[in-house]
């Protein structure tokens, strides 16, 4: 018997995995989060399965349905949104099997910062100019810790993938303001992936505005980035012609190196 923790992507029920989806299909027990993850993947399970709605369990009780599909030798399918990897409870669910001697495997999903990133047809690194992204979300009810404070992650000018935070916006807004200009640019996607998908796109100067005269206060994904605002940047080195790799050699490294042996051979002949 195994539990399999799932991420089921961002909304759409096609960003599931092909092997999330078949273990779906096959577990006779579905534990998934009902708040978040799509009916429709849900859906896919067999019509015979136990199915469960974590929304309004604790984690008592959903210790409990894997506790009862051991006992009956049953592999039990946890779905759950986006990626297991970020604020996903998972290690909090797995100490708790490890504890119980049972096994469990991690399916990884399609993350909303991704899914994001899609949505605005966005690269968040670009050559030269940023090749850093940081996933953090502001510090609330939960807190995060001190040395992981916006203003601190801010000073790298990597690009800011914020979880969980449209309800502190204007906190955001605030602790980001000490480090950056107000025109630093701002994009929110709320739902990213879903048929009701929004986009915002703001600086830190308005972006606050925005989304309170949108009332987005949940499932929204911030990103705070100057790739956004950045058209002039090199080409990266992976398709430059001049760039030898291990699959292809440069081509105008070839023709330098030609022009040695043409420089060499003529030097050559000069002394005969």
């Amino acid at each position: 018997m195994t539990v399999y923790f799932i991420g089921a992507g961002p909304g759409d029920p096609d960003l599931i995995t092909v092997k999330g989806a078949k273990l779906v299909e096959r577990c006779p027990v579905i534990l998934y989060a009902g708040s978040l993850v799509p009916k429709a993947v849900i859906e896919r399970a067999q019509p015979q399965a136990k199915v469960y709605d974590s929304a309004s369990m604790d984690l008592d009780e959903i210790t409990q349905v894997y506790t009862d599909a051991h006992a009956q030798g049953q592999d039990v399918a946890r779905v759950q949104t986006g990626d297991l990897s970020i604020y996903s409870s998972l290690a909090e669910q797995t100490r708790r099997l490890n504890a119980l001697g049972i096994d469990w495997q991690v399916v990884p999903g399609v993350s909303s910062f991704q899914a994001s990133a899609a949505a605005l047809g966005q690269e968040l690194t670009l050559p030269e100019q940023c090749q850093t992204i940081i996933l953090s979300r502001a510090s609330g009810r939960t807190p995060v810790p001190d040395k992981e404070n916006l203003k601190s992650l801010a000073q790298h000018e990597a690009t800011l993938c914020l979880f969980l935070s449209a309800t502190l916006i204007r906190k955001v807004v605030r602790e980001l303001s000490d480090v950056y200009a107000q025109n630093w640019p701002v994009c929110v996607v709320e739902k990213a992936s879903h048929p009701e998908q929004r986009i915002i796109r703001g600086t830190l100067a308005d972006i606050a505005d925005k989304m309170h005269a949108a009332n987005i206060r949940s499932t929204a994904m911030i990103i705070v980035s100057k790739v956004f605002a950045i058209d002039d940047f090199v080409d990266s080195k992976l398709y430059d012609p001049s760039f030898t790799h291990a699959c292809r050699k440069g081509k105008v490294l070839d023709a330098a190196m030609d022009s040695v042996k043409v420089a060499t051979v003529v030097e050559a002949s000069s002394h005969e």
